[in-house]
């Protein structure tokens, strides 16, 4: 077969374009995503993170708002995350922030749910309201003990 460069070049191409697409499906499953420099930054302490992990989404109604970008504990031992959000919200400061899983199994998130006051959080402010990730593993256990607690019930009565 006599060398080409045409086709040396054809073949280049394809393996580039290959490539390109790999590393793009590759961070997009990984998750990573570039948000552009500094947003809104704000601060939230929970009792119980459960399986939220820094990435992890942050919504409004369902909607993409920011992403958790760290999360770390506080003097009183207690899960402080931070929240990098779009810079054009326009929070309520007694807005409140849960940690909830999407379907049975699925990821965990934060849902913000704006209130109702007029004075607005600011970059580094803390959202004063929050409400833990409910652990599967304490319900189902808190389910077992309490059945546990009725059958005997029944039996010693």
């Amino acid at each position: 077969m006599q060398p080409s460069p045409t086709r040396d070049l054809v073949v280049g191409i394809f393996v580039a374009s290959g490539l390109a697409a790999l590393a793009y499906l590759s961070i997009q499953v990984g998750g990573m995503a570039y948000t552009g420099p500094g947003g809104l930054e704000l601060s939230a302490t929970f009792e119980e993170v459960g399986g939220l992990r820094p990435r992890a989404p942050i919504a409004i109604a369902g909607v993409k708002v920011g992403q958790v970008s760290r999360i770390e504990l506080d003097p009183q031992l207690r899960a402080k995350v931070t929240l990098d959000l779009d810079p054009k919200l326009q929070l309520p400061v007694d807005t409140t922030a849960r940690i909830v899983t999407s379907g049975l199994l699925g990821d965990q998130f934060i849902a913000l749910e704006p209130g109702a006051e007029e004075d607005i959080l600011k970059s580094g402010n803390e959202i004063g309201f929050t409400e833990s990730a409910i652990s599967l593993e304490s319900l189902i256990g808190k389910f077992v003990n309490d059945a546990g607690l009725d059958e005997g019930k029944g039996k010693g009565e």
